[in-house]
């Protein structure tokens, strides 16, 4: 295989990404990677405002982008996302699911202990991270199924593998999202389409503006104790950054990646590799 065989495994020409979530930090530099790639972009974001400040950093991209309306808990909402994106693009070759988070209600801290949180904030980070992952699977993997070929990214967490203190609702969420993950690998694989596959990636610290104070002092921008304590543990020292993604991200979408299915791939800085010795 020469070079320019391995560079047309990542133009994206003529291939149609959909990202929920896709008005995020995170999300919305997967997006630019692909738009860069040339492929298409339908942003699906509950905040279409969110979606369009995105989109508008796509200057100078050759494929065509839309933000489409999404609420990924509601099944309704997210067929009818799907059928907008199809009649917008034609097809569907790529699904990330980006959609997820945690809600402070649902965290513990000196004014709530584990056994005080209200059931109902466990079960809306749940729902926000797991459920919606599994529908927009269910309504965009089937029509990847009548293709019989698409790629699902899913985003779980370095969470799935080392739960933090804290936040027992989305360590949870992001481990059962990995563990989906590799069961629908297996599944769509056996009972549909080999070429169908299904990956997650677990990003490691990176800081969002969901978790930006909690891990540096709002004043100063120090590292706040709990954000020093995972860079002690992280060996590259350092939080990542959205361009960190990328590379991964775009060889998990990518035909030099067509035999891989099944995996929760970390991008962490070597936090899970390490010991804490």
């Amino acid at each position: 295989m020469n070079f320019q065989e391995i560079l047309k495994m990542y133009d994206f020409t003529g291939k149609t990404a959909v990202i929920t979530g896709g008005g995020g930090v995170l999300c919305g530099e997967m997006a630019r990677g692909l738009a860069g790639c040339n492929a298409n972009i339908a942003l699906l974001d509950r905040d279409v405002s969110l979606g369009e400040k995105v989109l508008a950093t796509f200057s100078g991209t050759k494929g065509k982008h839309k933000v489409i309306f999404i609420d990924v808990l509601d099944k309704v909402k997210v067929q009818e996302a799907a059928d907008q994106t199809i009649s917008e693009f034609g097809k569907i070759d790529i699904l990330i699911n980006g959609a997820g988070g945690n809600n402070p209600k649902a965290t513990t801290s000196p004014e709530q202990s584990f056994f005080d949180i209200p059931s109902e904030a466990i079960q809306f980070v749940s729902n926000l991270n797991l459920i919606g992952t599994i529908l927009p699977s269910q309504i965009f993997g089937r029509k990847m199924v009548e293709q019989k070929e698409g790629i699902i990214l899913n985003v779980s967490s370095m969470n799935a593998f080392r739960p933090l203190t804290r936040i027992p609702a989305y360590s949870a969420a992001k481990a059962a999202v990995s563990n989906f993950t590799q069961w629908l690998a297996v599944h769509i694989a056996q009972e549909y389409s080999p070429n169908i596959r299904v990956n997650a990636i677990a990003p490691g610290f990176f800081l969002t503006e969901q978790n930006r104070f909690l891990l540096t002092e709002k004043e100063t921008g120090a590292l706040t104790a709990r954000g020093k304590k995972i860079l002690d543990h992280t060996p590259m020292g350092r939080f990542g950054v959205p361009e960190d993604l990328l590379g991964a991200v775009l060889w998990l979408l990518s035909p030099a990646s067509k035999f891989v299915t099944g995996i929760v791939l970390p991008i962490d800085g070597g936090f899970s590799a390490f010991s804490g010795v």
